[in-house]
């Protein structure tokens, strides 16, 4: 591959080689997070042990990106049954949430900065709950084994390393009072190459190691979250915490070419506008372009926009309205949508389509939200872990936007998201906000099959832009042949429903 091209950082590796193993392997962000995955696999445990230990390992190495004050979609493939589950460990409103939430005495939306470090910001967490139900079913070891190796390494200390350090330039202004005195003593915020002590995070560990999930839904760090929550205009109480209920769910599943794909499903949008992508581009043959060329990218462009056009029009909670599903992935409605794309002229006038003529149900009003930019750069985290029995973890988890609300739970070491402002501001719509209803997400953790059996697992962070890195991923691989090292190196393009694009390289 032709190094012709800048990276963001002059940190990048685009060198590194690609890991293959035939036993077992796991797959994050940070060494810390992988290791004590390895080393559950060692011991004997299975995927979903690794994987639990794993997500704990996160939230010491990037804890900007997701943690226990978060939530998370946690896949499972179980090899014996064959079978495919989601824990849905999405946040969920407090109860004392209602539609105008985010608009001022005036009727006006809060701008994204101030609504999104602002205790109102904050959901119900979940990820914890998911791991935990994920566990009990699947898994082979008891919780305080799983979480030992995240809690020494955070009573050991972290160094900072180079994302850290553009992460906390970038996005500074997210910290709160409490994060401010982890992440920039003295005033300043860390450097690479810093290593800095995580005790209060490493007694959350502990604490959870001693009492179970309890202690975070009912008990002692609970009462952190809310005390913390309520001297910053929080609406969050310890019934919120204690009512939280995860769902088990059966993924949203499509084909693409010769392959069945298994992938989230509502409230998490991006299970369906992934596979809406896949199969508008179904109806063109691919191996006409070269992999580099303009027309790749202009299907590319064109399938997101008119995908995530009936993203924001049809997405959300099924417990709160009824959502086309079917027609959104019927072949004939795609049919449809694939005729606005044409080589001659871009079509500026694509807009959300009518599902419903596709399916029995009830159109809904569509309210349309201002653009905001600031919102287009959230953050999450994206993990894979397969054992030796052939089981699957593929699980994206989050804070939402990097360092989430900003707000670190007194005393506890963790930061809780802000993924309240995943809900539309302005109130009507399928994904307004209301009392224990979850909000529209974009999380896209993904397994493929062929012929009924696993070959490939994958997700990513990047919030809107998941969608977009997946299913050029999926592309690059079934349609051009790559192997999964150039598939995730090769540069991505990313646009949703407006007339800017973004790229992307590796």
């Amino acid at each position: 591959m032709e190094k012709n091209f800048k990276p963001r950082s002059n940190r990048c590796d685009y060198d590194r080689e690609t890991a293959t193993g035939k036993i077992a392997m796991a797959a994050s962000a940070h060494p810390i997070a992988t290791d004590a995955a390895e080393k559950i696999l060692r011991e004997g445990g299975n995927a979903i042990d690794a994987a639990i230990a794993l997500q704990f390992g996160l939230n010491v190495g990037e804890p900007m990106m997701s943690g226990v004050g978060g939530s998370g979609f946690f896949m499972v493939y179980h090899a014996e049954s064959k079978t495919t589950k989601i824990f849905d460990g999405h946040t969920m409103a407090p109860k004392a949430a209602y539609p105008e939430l985010f608009l001022d005495d005036k009727g006006e939306v809060i701008p994204f900065k101030k609504r999104s470090t602002q205790g109102i910001a904050v959901g119900v967490p979940g990820i914890l709950k998911a791991m935990e139900a994920a566990r009990k079913e699947y898994g082979t070891k008891p919780l305080a084994d799983l979480i030992e190796p995240a809690a020494q390494a955070a009573e050991k200390g972290v160094e900072v390393n180079w994302v850290m350090e553009e992460i906390l330039n970038t996005f500074d202004y997210r910290l709160g009072e409490h994060a401010k005195e982890l992440f920039q003593p003295g005033g300043k915020s860390l450097k690479e190459g810093d290593v800095y002590q995580k005790e209060h995070l490493a007694k959350t560990f502990r604490i959870l190691q001693r009492d179970g999930i309890k202690a975070f839904y009912e008990g002692e760090i609970g009462e952190a979250i809310v005390s913390t929550l309520k001297e910053l205009g929080g609406i969050m109480e310890m019934s919120d915490l204690r009512d939280y209920e995860i769902t088990v769910d059966e993924p949203i599943w499509g084909t693409y070419r010769d392959y069945k794909i298994a992938s989230s499903n509502m409230p998490s949008a991006g299970g369906t506008t992934m596979l809406q992508i896949l199969k508008l581009l179904e109806g063109f043959d691919l191996s006409k372009y070269n992999a580099k060329s303009w027309e790749k990218y202009y299907l590319f462009t064109e399938a997101m926009r008119i995908a995530f056009s009936d993203k924001i029009a049809f997405a959300g909670d099924p417990k709160f309205g009824e959502i086309p599903l079917k027609g959104l992935l019927s072949e004939e409605y795609l049919a449809e949508r694939r005729k606005l794309i044409n080589f001659e002229r871009r079509n500026d006038s694509a807009d959300f389509g009518n599902p419903w003529a596709y399916e029995d149900g009830k159109e809904i009003k569509v309210i349309r939200q201002p653009f905001e930019p600031e919102r287009e750069r959230s953050e999450t985290t994206h993990y894979t872990v397969m054992d030796k029995w052939g089981n699957i973890v593929s699980c994206t988890s989050t804070v939402e936007h990097p360092f989430g609300s900003g707000i670190m739970v007194n005393g506890y070491g963790f930061v809780l998201n802000n993924e309240m402002t995943d809900f539309d501001a302005i109130p009507g719509g399928l994904n307004e906000v209301q009392p224990g209803k979850r909000p529209v997400s974009c999380k896209t953790p993904t397994i493929i099959f062929k012929n009924d059996e696993p070959m490939l697992t994958l997700g990513s962070p990047g919030g809107p832009t998941i969608v977009g890195s997946v299913f050029q991923t999926i592309v690059n691989v079934l349609d051009f042949g790559m192997d999964l090292k150039e598939a995730i190196e090769e540069p991505r393009i990313f646009n949703s429903t407006g007339r800017s694009l973004a790229g992307k390289l590796g």
